[in-house]
């Protein structure tokens, strides 16, 4: 009886050491290279349509009061047009 009962628990000790290894043995899934947290782009809110357009992609209209930007120049042109200004 005690016999059984060692070699049951040599089998269960060799399956648990076997497991481990195997599992360090595949490969592990990473964050892709670079920065953690780093932001790519900011979204902002078209001021005409209100439409969010990531700055990079946006139609930028400088104003007296700064940079706006647009998801398209027809919401530019309406804009500027509504507010009786012009891009410069």
């Amino acid at each position: 009886m005690i016999r059984t009962i060692v070699i049951l628990l040599a089998c269960y000790l060799a399956w648990r050491l076997i497991r481990g290894y195997l599992r360090k043995k595949q490969p592990t899934r990473s964050m892709p290279e670079g920065p953690r947290g780093r932001i790519d782009d900011v979204m902002v809110k078209d001021p005409q349509c209100g439409t969010y357009v990531a700055r990079r992609d946006g139609i930028v209209a400088k104003t007296p009061e700064g940079e706006l930007v647009f998801c398209s120049p027809e919401c530019r042109d309406k804009y500027l047009s509504e507010h009786g200004r012009s891009e410069g």
